[in-house]
């Protein structure tokens, strides 16, 4: 059991992180008070090679999870918007295309996200459905040629945005007739709703669909959805935990920096016991979160990664972030939860990524449920 990244992978990380400090570094943080989207980003990554890693050749570079979650963990600590564009480019619906779509269907989506030029978003939850994924209730049936969608979907990042979105909808009314299309921005009677935003500052909207007209083309799962779906979708979770590593590590290395620069009582922080436990406990659920992150992304190197190690990573790389960021702040004192400094914006960041691929909550339940073997459902018992 090696512990140590090979000469290729590091070689990748250290050309990702010179690559975010020439190109993102001096904009870092200046799309946190705006609505627009690092578009510039898109390009330069596409340039170097950075969109779609992991999708398959002739359309992408075939490259591993694990190669794709070192260049976004060291783009997410210098740039967090620009590790949000590598997990949309690499990990996130385009996943979805990539593993389930046919040959047609990746010829005609897959080189203009690889490139850099279109947005993609997933839309997954609706008003009556977010942790509880199969009651969604949006519809889809065929009508000749096309495929006819009603209903409504909420909370879809970056929606006000995108080009392309990946939606999950019901062919039927049993959990098996689950399944997933793509929806086109500018389709008659889809429509979106005003552009609202997240504590992170980031946008979402409301999508409507009142008879909106896709062709049978973009079905990408008609039946059998969710048993298809949610492997790729345990990906995006990867994802997650990958950028909650990274910027949970960016917010420890300003913690480091300042108690070494700020004094107190004639002597800088770093020689006060108090401050020293804490920076070294931030720096144990560091180091105890890359390992668990690591092993599952190694793991996946051949295929899908395992669900334990993907559902154990997610959920110890979100509680782990949100502790050493909120330290992190506590160090800094006032100056830290000021707006002029980057460390509010962190934590506000990461504390979304605890409710967004799966809360916490659920989490657990899908642990205990790999555990025992055995579903538990979270639904009330059924009346005699």
């Amino acid at each position: 059991m090696d512990f140590q990244l090979d000469g290729q992978d590091r070689l990748l990380q250290q050309t990702a992180k010179e690559l975010a400090l020439r190109e993102f570094a001096e904009d870092a943080y200046s799309y946190v008070k705006t609505e627009e989207y690092p578009r510039r980003s898109m390009k330069v990554l596409a340039d170097h090679g950075m969109m779609g890693m992991t999708v398959g050749e002739p359309h992408g570079g075939g490259r591993s999870l694990f190669e794709v979650c070192l260049v976004m963990e060291q783009i997410s600590q210098i740039c967090p918007h620009s590790g949000d564009v590598v997990q949309m480019g690499n990990m996130g619906p385009i996943r979805v295309i990539d593993e389930l779509g046919d040959t047609e269907q990746k010829a005609r989506f897959l080189p203009a996200l690889c490139a850099g030029e279109k947005i993609i978003s997933i839309s997954m939850s609706e008003p009556d459905a977010g942790s509880a994924a199969t009651d969604l209730k949006t519809a889809a049936r065929y009508d000749g040629d096309s495929v006819v969608i009603d209903g409504q979907k909420s909370y879809s990042s970056n929606a006000p945005h995108a080009d392309l979105f990946v939606v999950y909808v019901r062919f039927g009314p049993r959990t098996r007739d689950c399944g997933a299309v793509v929806v086109e921005t500018g389709t008659p009677g889809f429509t979106k709703g005003k552009t609202e935003h997240y504590m992170s500052g980031e946008t979402h909207c409301t999508l409507n669909f009142d008879g909106a007209r896709i062709p049978k083309e973009n079905v990408l799962v008609d039946s059998d959805g969710f048993r298809v779906l949610m492997p790729v979708f345990n990906v995006e979770r990867l994802g997650n935990a990958t950028r909650c590593l990274a910027l949970a590590q960016a917010a420890y290395d300003m913690a480091v920096a300042h108690t070494q620069e700020r004094h107190q009582f004639g002597r800088p922080l770093c020689e006060f016991q108090g401050v020293q436990w804490m920076v070294a406990d931030m720096r144990v659920k560091l180091e105890a979160a890359r390992l668990l992150l690591y092993r599952a992304l190694s793991n996946a190197r051949a295929g899908i990664p395992s669900v334990i190690e993907t559902t154990s990573a997610k959920l110890y790389c979100n509680e782990m972030a949100r502790q050493v960021a909120d330290d992190a702040i506590q160090l800094h004192g006032a100056s830290g939860y000021s707006t002029e400094m980057p460390l509010e914006y962190l934590y506000r960041k990461i504390r979304g990524w605890s409710i967004a691929g799966g809360t916490v909550q659920i989490l657990r339940n899908r642990l205990a449920s790999e555990i025992y073997g055995r579903s538990f459902s979270q639904r009330p018992p059924r009346a005699e």
